[in-house]
């Protein structure tokens, strides 16, 4: 599974390139966008940052000084922006009585228990903590969002009905703990499933059933269990 894992990686590299995330310009902003991307596409995400650069509040102290519903209303484009308001300022006070208001310093904590300790945090999931910890910290912690589970289930890779860390354990039990790869793995997922791995497929032209067909691949392994507990 290793190896199909990373013949899998190199095709949908070589097909989309390199995917460049997570976009920010500090390690704050990922952070910030992590939260604000929770139940909408990016683009509004990046609407929402835009408002917040403007009003030069992408800084820890100005964000936890800010009143709620102010905040609110200069995140608006992102949707939920009452509930992402809130989640933005639960964050903010756990940053700054945690780790002093720096977000580079939650990085010398242990991965595990960092985890811990996001989740603890009021809003914060574990799709969020992991983009978190992968994306702005370097941790190697491999993401799974919708699409991930979608890319396994219409390729037979993996058993449909697994939970969000039972997926995380596939990853993570069969491919090397590299930052690299498991930031440009997912980011690659992601493009698949905007662009082939839908909720209806389109599979002709799908990069993975072309690499099949050209038995560049082995075929589906349905039900794996390697990756689960």
């Amino acid at each position: 599974m290793r190896s199909r894992l990373l013949a899998i990686f190199e095709t949908l590299l070589s097909t989309f390139g390199p995917r460049h995330w997570w976009p920010g310009e500090s390690p704050l902003e990922v952070v910030v966008g992590a939260i604000l991307t929770q139940n909408t596409a990016w683009r509004n995400v990046e609407k929402a940052i835009r408002n917040l650069k403007g009003a030069a509040l992408l800084d820890a102290m100005k964000l936890r000084e800010i009143e709620t519903e102010r905040l609110a209303g200069i995140i608006r484009p992102a949707g939920f922006y009452r509930v992402k308001a809130i989640r933005l300022k639960a964050f903010v006070d756990f940053l700054w009585e945690e780790f002093g208001g720096r977000v580079e310093d939650m990085g010398e904590i242990e991965t595990a228990e960092l985890r811990a300790r996001l989740l603890a945090v009021s809003g914060i999931g574990r799709e969020t903590a992991d983009s978190i910890l992968l994306y702005a910290l370097n941790k190697p912690v491999f993401v799974v969002d919708a699409y991930t589970v979608r890319f396994l289930r219409n390729h037979g890779i993996h058993d449909r009905t697994a939970t969000y860390d039972e997926v995380q354990r596939f990853f993570m039990g069969h491919l090397p703990a590299d930052v690299h790869l498991f930031n440009e793995f997912h980011a690659l997922i992601v493009a698949l499933g905007q662009q082939r791995c839908k909720k209806v497929p389109a599979c002709g032209g799908c990069p993975l059933e072309l690499e099949k067909g050209r038995g560049k691949r082995p075929g589906p392994v349905r039900g794996d269990r390697k990756g689960k507990a």
